[in-house]
């Protein structure tokens, strides 16, 4: 299981969150000023044409040495005062490898997050490295592949443990949302649930204790029958990630809403 705007199909066929979409951009504002308008032609003596400056690097650190339970609220924390875009843990054969990848939102906050290496998260301590826009990319392709392949490499027990204990759960029309991307907005959990006719009104994206997404979100179905329907989006993809859905209830969602504010 790997922790993961509008969604578009990338070229390869793989549908990329809109937060990864925008990072092909490498004028999007989002990481960093646009660089199409940053020269002018200006006539000299030579005839030569001013040459637009390269695009700014991508911001992207690799982290290893991840403790195995650990979250994206756990990378946002030790990344305390930087902008974070996404989180992506990488995983081998199913498991967790202690490694991942954080995407900034400018080119400049890279230094500082070199800053924090070899500091604790935990009892660990997190090594912090450069890494490149390929090196990421190719860690999204990897995890969509292995979430997209099933769950063979799963221990089957596990699996089959894990699934009846969610079938076995009391519905009463309230789904919590596991695995969200920082990002993802009220209408994109409306279009995961599209076949629902959900209303924005149903849909609470929970907040840490910073007030910043904390990757959980709750969905109110009209009936129990209707959110036992929906979990057959579970662990269906939204953009590159897959989603964990799990029966809840009105107080545990009033519960954790009251906890974001």
């Amino acid at each position: 299981m790997f922790y993961r705007g509008k969604f578009a199909d990338g070229g390869d066929g793989r549908e990329m969150a809109a937060k990864r979409q925008r990072t092909v951009d490498p004028g999007s504002s989002f990481y960093g000023a646009s660089t199409g308008s940053n020269f002018m032609y200006n006539p000299s003596p030579y005839g030569y044409v001013s040459q637009p400056p390269p695009p700014p690097p991508f911001p992207v650190v690799r982290l290893r040495g991840l403790p195995f339970d650990c979250t994206e609220t756990d990378v946002a924390e030790f990344f305390h005062g930087l902008d974070i875009v996404d989180v992506l843990f990488v995983h081998k054969g199913g498991k967790f490898t202690g490694e991942g990848f954080c995407v900034l939102g400018y080119p400049l906050q890279v230094d500082f997050a070199l800053q924090r290496n070899r500091q604790n998260m935990g009892r660990r301590y997190v090594e912090v490295f450069r890494s490149k826009r390929q090196e990421y990319y190719k860690a999204i392709a990897n995890e969509v592949s292995d979430a997209r392949g099933g769950s063979p490499r799963r221990s089957s027990s596990r699996a089959k443990s894990y699934d009846e204990g969610k079938d076995s759960a009391e519905h009463t029309g309230v789904l919590r949302l596991r695995g969200l991307p920082f990002s993802a907005s009220k209408d994109d959990i409306m279009e995961f649930f599209k076949d629902f006719g959900l209303p924005e009104d149903s849909i609470h994206i929970i907040m840490n204790s910073e007030g910043r997404p904390s990757g959980e979100a709750y969905a109110e179905f009209e009936s129990a029958e209707d959110s036992k329907a929906a979990m057959i989006k579970d662990r269906m993809t939204l953009g590159s990630r897959y989603i964990e859905l799990f029966p809840s209830s009105h107080g545990e969602m009033e519960e954790a809403i009251s906890r974001g504010r």
